[in-house]
């Protein structure tokens, strides 16, 4: 059998560090083989310049939306983007698919070899049953009320059907899709609605928006604040979700109660409080929780860095993810981490790292095959020159 041999300045096997001694060997397919010590590697050894990695991890991604690239104006603030969101999302659909398939494109050239993707149709469809991505199929529910609950759910259940049969026709191997319910954010998702879902996520893998503004906080705390005019474009003139005078977290996290693994997105406000209520809430309810980073979105939509150093002091499980073209310049986790690295040069470069390879792997179910050079996986293989831009080599 063929083996594949690299060697770079540094090899980031989804852990740690080791240095330019090492040789990292596949097959030609990129399945693992063993990494050595260059002096019983052989012959016919790869150099690159800077540091290999396993392929990246994109644990929040709006891949439907990549229509929406340059459409809606940087700093505008959480809630005006969302209304710009709802309102400019409607494109002749022959530039939909065009804009997904590009987007595709980019994060595949990009590294990345998983992508935790919201989305609210079935438009990626096609792109993802020829995509070389593994897709986590995040079918996102947004309903308000408990009286519209189950035509909502109906509608996008309607939808993780579409995915579930593709995969079925096209006898997808190797997990190319995992599909799932999630709840959109707390402001979206009534109490029955958030009981539906989590009645049809047992054990899966599910994702929601979490504390992007401090009105999400208010609108549980109090019944109101900057949210209102957001509902009221919708025919609500209060808010709709219980008054329970905690957080928005605090309120929305309990509904979950078999044994999910879920990704909270963005977290730009999160009090730290909250961490350790959610991180102990998950030891007795859940089979793991992670705190998903888009620090590019955040410094297009609110100019906010997330608390970054707060939660690395709490231990908490850290993934990196793009969000949408409506809210980033590129789809490219290297760029996610040359911003974190800019804005928090203390933080290690081999932490940053983990979070978009080995911990994303874990956080979307997928660290079997995916986030680290262990023998017997597949992961692909990256290069990250100086400037930590990015290159596919597998």
């Amino acid at each position: 059998m063929k083996h594949l041999k690299f060697q770079a300045e540094k090899i980031f096997d989804g852990f740690e560090l080791l240095d330019g001694n090492y040789v990292l060997i596949t097959d030609t397919e990129g399945t693992v083989i063993d990494i050595v010590d260059e002096t019983i590697a052989g012959a016919d050894i790869q150099k690159f310049n800077g540091i290999l990695s396993p392929g990246f991890i994109n644990a929040h991604c709006h891949l439907e939306l990549s229509h929406l690239k340059d459409v809606i104006p940087p700093h505008t603030g959480l809630i005006p983007f969302l209304l710009d969101v709802v309102g400019k999302r409607d494109f002749p659909m022959d530039v939909i698919l065009d804009r997904i398939k590009k987007a595709e494109v980019e994060m595949y050239i990009d590294g990345i070899v998983a992508v935790g993707d919201i989305g609210n149709t079935a438009n990626t469809l096609e792109t993802k049953l020829k995509s070389s991505i593994k897709w986590n199929n995040f079918v996102e529910v947004l309903s308000f009320s408990d009286e519209l609950a189950q035509k909502n759910l109906a509608h996008y259940g309607d939808v993780l059907n579409e995915f579930d049969e593709a995969e079925k026709s096209n006898q997808l191997q190797d997990n190319h899709f995992m599909t799932a319910l999630v709840p959109h954010a707390p402001y979206t998702i009534s109490d029955l609605t958030f009981k539906n879902i989590n009645e049809q996520t047992k054990h899966k893998v599910i994702s929601m928006h979490n504390q992007e503004n401090p009105a999400e906080d208010e609108l549980y705390m109090t019944g109101g604040g900057d949210y209102l005019p957001f509902l009221k474009k919708f025919g609500f003139d209060k808010s709709p979700f219980p008054i329970t005078g905690k957080s928005a977290l605090r309120s929305c996290l309990p509904h979950f109660t078999n044994g999910q693994r879920i990704i909270l997105v963005h977290n730009t406000f999160i009090p730290e409080s909250d961490i350790d209520f959610a991180v102990e809430y998950a030891k007795e309810n859940l089979s793991g929780i992670h705190f998903c980073l888009c620090v590019n979105a955040n410094l297009y939509i609110e100019n906010k860095m997330p608390p970054i150093a707060m939660l690395i002091k709490h231990g908490v499980d850290i993934v990196l993810g793009t969000d949408s073209y409506s809210s980033n310049w590129q789809l490219s986790i290297a760029a996610e981490i040359r911003t974190i690295r800019e804005k928090h040069p203390e933080i290690p470069l081999e932490l940053i790292l983990t979070w978009a390879t080995s911990n994303g792997a874990k956080a979307l179910g997928r660290n079997i095959d995916l986030g680290s050079f262990e023998k017997g996986k597949k992961p692909g293989v990256i290069q990250l020159d100086a400037k930590l831009t990015s290159k596919r080599l597998i």
